[in-house]
């Protein structure tokens, strides 16, 4: 378990830096095309008709301005690389592997039961994890193990949650943020109304509201899909997790009336499994 952290660990370091250095580049070569891109605009503006607006992703990114952008720009990375980690993690072929049910089975049939813990203890799928804990407590009874891989089942099922519980928040902070910007616009808006000093403009009012709905639009697009991916992960870890706690019991119960003595056997030569298991302890 320890490797399987170890490792785990070292991917969700190296994505997440890999995930920086991209953020870092692209605010860092954005700006750098800003001077080339004003230069070339405003040799055009002469030339450009009056009433002509400028592009839309030209507006989105005066609209959004540099802390709201980097806010948004965090949140987006943070979103990608736990949809990521998740699709990764959060796979059925890995927490259930066929391959491992069918040896641990064969194994547990030819009463080698030192060799079936060790090949649990040895693996890091979700259902092997389960069988490490239950298999320790069978000298204990069955209904003893089962507890103990249930609990399991729930522990790891609640560290797996942890990373749907950021999509959830990501979700509800992107509106938020995106209402900020627009209560912003509207405020300078209303300043700029209720001053007598300064002629009220309709255009340039329009113009600063949209700064701020473009704001809003750009943090309810990084909540749409948010939303869905909590949804849809909290789901597949459910019936992820039902399946393994279903086949784990299988499992522990059939070594469970493995172990038990034959008929004409004695039974030190037929109850393996707490001497096994305490020796691969």
């Amino acid at each position: 378990m320890g490797f399987a952290f170890e490792r785990r660990r070292q991917r969700l370091t190296t994505f997440l830096l890999a995930c920086l250095v991209a953020l870092f580049l692209s605010w860092a070569v954005l700006p750098a095309t800003q001077p080339a891109r004003a230069a070339d605009e405003a040799q055009s503006e002469d030339n450009k008709p009056k009433g002509e607006q400028v592009s839309m992703p030209i507006h989105m990114l005066k609209s959004i301005g540099p802390v709201m952008g980097i806010i948004l720009g965090l949140l987006s990375v943070s979103l990608v690389a736990l949809v990521v980690l998740l699709a990764m993690d959060v796979r059925m072929g890995d927490s259930v592997p066929p391959t491992f049910v069918e040896d641990f089975t064969d194994i547990v049939n030819k009463r080698r039961f030192k060799e079936a813990y060790e090949l649990a203890k040895n693996d890091n799928s979700f259902l092997a994890r389960v069988l490490t804990a239950g298999m320790a407590r069978l000298q204990y009874g069955l209904e003893d193990a089962r507890e103990t891989a249930m609990n399991t089942v729930e522990s790891i099922k609640s560290g797996k949650e942890q990373l749907t519980t950021y999509l959830a928040t990501i979700g509800s902070l992107g509106p938020l943020l995106g209402l900020v910007g627009t209560v912003y616009s509207m405020v300078g808006a209303f300043r700029k109304m209720a001053d007598p000093t300064i002629p009220v403009n309709p255009h340039e009012m329009a113009e600063t509201l949209s700064h701020g709905l473009v704001v809003t639009m750009v943090g309810i697009g990084l909540a749409v899909p948010a939303i869905f991916c909590h949804a849809f992960f909290r789901n597949r870890i459910t019936h992820i997790t039902a399946e393994t706690a279903s086949v784990a019991d299988d499992l522990l119960t059939q070594m469970y009336h493995n172990s038990k003595p034959r008929a004409g056997t004695p039974a030190s030569d037929t109850r393996p499994s707490t001497g096994a298991i305490k020796a691969a302890e």
